[in-house]
């Protein structure tokens, strides 16, 4: 089954020396009573934090990630009910695995490193000839392009380059699913990943941390073997759209790269987002790598 894959990309780039001071209030305050789980999108962005300035002790200060639970816990899975040629115990083992492929992809240590996803890939089907060329080229290339960027599915740092600070990862999103085609049960992941990074090599407690955001929407099919050929426990991709900020602005190079220092200042300051925003779809039409990158509200 030979699925299209819709790929966008939105960069964002960010001043980070004009973020003090910007926001009032506590709401992302290290300090703050942790959100209850995404059940719905939220109809408003959060709220103003503190402005405070990450640091190696709190890379997560004056955030709104400061409130988000850690890793897997921030990806919110529905209850399961019997749907298309799934029964209710499928559809809870087809959520899980949707899960486990958001996991592997973009918050296993060794993939955050450059590692080769192996425990992602395994989760997709192996017959999708389109998804299987986009990972051969995807995960050989020394030069990939926007349309074989590894970072549309996984999310990579180069350990020369830059570091996670910590070993959490904030997240904020949720699973959905329906009935699609041929009687699949499709499940859409809308999922925000919060990195907080430093430069490779720096230790100081000074050290300059940045925070790349991510935010990702995923749609995978669970096809009914009997009219798709398939392998059992692997789901086809139906689209991936990709939404980043302080991820880069230049040509691709398969790798997350944080703007430490001078690096910030590369941001087209017309166009403005922010990046905790969950109350908007993706929107797959507002800039490319090859079209400047658009200026963050915070980070």
């Amino acid at each position: 089954m030979g699925l299209m894959a819709a790929v966008a990309l939105l960069v964002v780039g960010l001043f980070p020396q004009q973020l003090a001071g910007l926001f009032g209030g506590d709401e992302g305050g290290q300090d703050g009573t942790p959100l209850a789980a995404e059940s719905k999108r939220p109809q408003t962005a959060p709220g103003a934090g503190s402005g405070l300035r990450p640091t190696l002790a709190e890379p997560f200060r004056g955030s709104p990630a400061a409130r988000w639970a850690d890793g897997a816990a921030g990806i919110t899975v529905p209850p399961a009910k019997a749907t298309g040629w799934m029964d209710t115990a499928q559809v809870e083992r087809a959520l899980r695995r949707s899960r486990d492929f958001l996991v592997a992809a973009g918050l296993d240590s060794r993939v955050l490193r450059g590692e080769r996803p192996t425990k992602a890939i395994a989760l997709l089907n192996p017959h999708q000839k389109d998804v299987k060329a986009y990972l051969r080229t995807a995960l050989s290339s020394a030069k990939p392009t926007e349309e074989t960027d590894p970072l549309l599915l996984f999310s990579r740092f180069r350990p020369g380059q830059a570091r996670l600070v910590g070993d959490v990862v904030k997240t904020r999103g949720r699973l959905t699913y329906r009935e699609g085609e041929r009687g699949a049960v499709e499940v859409t992941a809308d999922v925000t990943f919060v990195y907080p990074v430093t430069e490779a090599g720096e230790s100081g407690r000074d050290a300059e941390v940045v925070r790349t955001i991510v935010r990702r929407e995923v749609v995978m099919s669970w096809d009914d073997p009997a009219k798709v050929i398939t392998e059992p426990g692997t789901m086809s991709l139906v689209s991936y759209t990709l939404d980043m900020t302080n991820g880069g602005c230049s040509a691709p190079t398969g790798y997350f790269v944080p703007p430490f220092g001078k690096d910030g200042a590369t941001a087209d300051t017309d166009r403005r987002v922010d990046p905790y925003d969950r109350s908007k779809p993706i929107d797959t039409g507002d800039g490319t790598r090859g079209d400047g990158c658009a200026s963050a509200d915070r980070s």
